[in-house]
């Protein structure tokens, strides 16, 4: 058993029968009142996010987790197909374990959370920004470059991101596949 003072991005508790992994916290000491832990936690059985409080110094149940890389091979009709870089064993995993799919192509490197107990996987994550290439654009209007303005690109992987008007079909551009927006330009 651990206390609040251990939580972390990125840990895995267990919590009210189910597993979470804790997104985001933040602990709060009011004027008044006794301090507490605001926490953005997400199901790892069924990815809804939930906004949890825990008081602080209650202790909480931690889940011993392993990240192993993976290799994502192709996509059926609910899941996806992974191959472990390092054993050549292949796994599925079904869409709601994967996060930010939409940002995937085959070959991308990707981290998968096994539970230690019982070898289960948990959730896959990919890195923090990715490198595609633009299948398409409208053209940019000239001269349209001092009000910030954005337009719709649809990505490799038939993605779709708001993109700088300067951006052409065939460019490369890097993707934040946490938040879903573009970041910028790669120069080639």
């Amino acid at each position: 058993m651990a206390s609040t003072s251990d939580i972390k991005n990125g840990l895995c508790i267990k919590h009210n029968n189910d597993l979470f992994k804790i997104i985001d916290f933040l602990h709060v000491k009011p004027g008044k009142g006794p301090a507490f832990v605001r926490t953005k936690i997400k199901s790892l059985t069924n990815g809804k996010v939930l906004d949890n409080t825990f008081p602080s110094g209650s202790k909480i149940d931690i889940v011993r987790v392993e990240s192993r890389k993976y290799q994502y091979l192709y996509m059926e009709d609910d899941g996806f197909h992974f191959m472990d870089t390092k054993t050549y064993e292949q796994i599925f995993l079904d869409k709601n374990i994967v996060s930010s799919y939409k940002f995937m192509k085959e070959g991308e490197i990707v981290d998968i959370l096994f539970d230690t107990e019982n070898e289960t996987p948990l959730s896959c994550d990919l890195p923090s920004s990715v490198i595609l290439k633009i299948k398409y654009t409208e053209p940019g209007e000239r001269g349209n470059t001092a009000t910030n303005a954005t337009k719709s690109a649809i990505l490799e992987t038939n993605a779709e991101v708001n993109v700088p008007l300067f951006i052409n079909e065939g460019d490369e551009v890097k993707i934040d596949t946490i938040k879903g927006h573009y970041i910028e330009r790669i120069k080639s």
